[in-house]
C-alpha cells in the first residue's frame, strides 16, 4: 500500500535538523491537499447525490476507525453550528464504539461484523448517506458498514487513500485521495489524514451549498450560540434583507434566534408566515429575492 511505504527520501528525517523536518512534513501536507484537488469532480458528483438523497429527513453518517473515524466525527459535529444541520439527522459509526474517540481500541477495526451491526442498529436507509472513511480502504469495520448500508438502500461514499482498495469498490461513490508515502512510514495522521479532512470539508460543505443552507457565501442558517455568534447573525440580516442594525437585531428577537425567518421577518414578513414559507421547500434565495422586489 502507498500509504505504508518508505520514502527513500525521508528514511532519515528523525537524524535531519528539525527545522528541515518539519519543512519535509509541511510539503507532504501540500501535496495531500493538492491529492484532493485532483479529485474535485468526484466530491461535487458524490455531494449533488448526497443532497438529493437526504431530502427533508434523511441522515448523514460517517463510518471509519482510529484517525479515520475521528476525522468523521469531527466533519459530523460541525454541521450544526455552522449550517444548523439537526442532530438528530447524524449518525456516527466509530470502531470501538464513543470511547475510541479519546484512546486505541485495540482490534475493533477489524471486526466487518460490527460495522455491519452498527449500521442495521441505527436503521439506515433509502433517506439516508454514509460516508465511509479508511486510509487503507480495507478496513473490515468500514468495509461491513458501507456493505451493510448500501444492502439497505442508503447513498454510499468511500474515502480512500490507496488505489484498487476494498472500501473504493465497495462504495457507490468512489473519492480515491491518492496521497502516496508519508513523511513518517505508515503514519496516516499525515498526509493522508489531512487529505482526508479536506475532503470532507468540501463534501459536506457542498451538500449544505446543494440543500440552500448559504445564501450568497453566508451561513444563514447557522445556530447562534455566544455573542460572537449574535453579532455576526446580524450583520448578516442587515446585509440580506438591507435593514439598519436596529431593525436587524429587533427581527432576530422576533424570529428567535432563526436567521432566514428574520431575514424574511425584516423585509415584511410575520414570524409564523415566515417560518411557512421555509417549509414549503422553496428556495430561500428566491424568497428574498421576491420580498425586496
Amino acid at each position: 500500500m502507498s500509504t505504508e511505504s518508505i520514502d527513500p527520501e525521508l528514511q532519515e528525517i528523525d537524524r535531519w535538523p528539525l527545522e528541515r523536518a518539519v519543512a519535509a512534513i509541511l510539503a507532504g501536507q501540500g501535496r495531500a491537499v493538492a491529492a484532493v484537488a485532483r479529485v474535485d469532480g468526484a466530491i461535487a458528483d458524490a455531494a449533488s447525490a448526497a443532497a438529493a438523497r437526504l431530502g427533508a429527513s434523511g441522515r448523514i453518517a460517517y463510518a471509519g476507525a482510529g484517525t479515520s473515524g475521528r476525522i468523521g466525527v469531527q466533519d459530523g459535529v460541525e454541521l450544526r453550528p455552522t449550517f444548523g444541520w439537526p442532530e438528530d439527522r447524524l449518525a456516527f459509526f466509530l470502531a470501538g464504539g464513543p470511547d475510541a474517540m479519546m484512546r486505541a481500541v485495540e482490534g475493533a477495526e477489524d471486526d466487518e461484523g460490527a460495522g455491519r451491526t452498527a449500521v442495521s442498529e441505527a436503521g439506515l436507509g433509502v433517506a439516508d448517506v454514509l460516508i465511509g472513511l479508511a486510509a487503507s480502504g480495507r478496513t473490515p469495520f468500514t468495509i461491513g458498514a458501507v456493505r451493510e448500508a448500501r444492502e439497505r438502500g442508503a447513498l454510499t461514499i468511500a474515502v480512500a487513500n490507496n488505489p484498487g482498495s476494498a472500501l473504493l469498490q465497495a462504495g457507490e461513490h468512489a473519492i480515491l485521495l491518492d496521497t502516496g508515502a508519508e513523511a513518517v512510514a505508515g503514519s496516516t495522521r499525515l498526509g493522508a489524514g489531512t487529505a482526508q479532512k479536506a475532503a470532507l470539508n468540501a463534501l459536506s460543505t457542498a451538500i449544505m451549498l446543494k440543500l440552500g443552507l448559504v445564501y450568497r457565501g453566508l451561513m444563514v442558517n447557522m445556530r447562534i450560540s455566544n455573542a460572537k455568534l449574535e453579532g455576526r447573525a446580524i450583520a448578516m440580516i442587515e446585509r440580506v434583507a438591507g435593514v439598519d442594525a436596529d431593525r436587524a437585531k429587533h427581527a432576530l428577537a422576533i424570529a428567535e434566534g432563526d436567521i432566514r425567518v428574520a431575514v424574511l421577518v425584516a423585509l415584511g414578513h410575520d414570524r409564523e408566515a415566515a417560518r411557512r414559507s421555509l417549509e414549503t421547500g422553496e428556495p430561500f434565495d428566491a424568497m428574498v429575492e421576491r420580498l425586496r422586489g
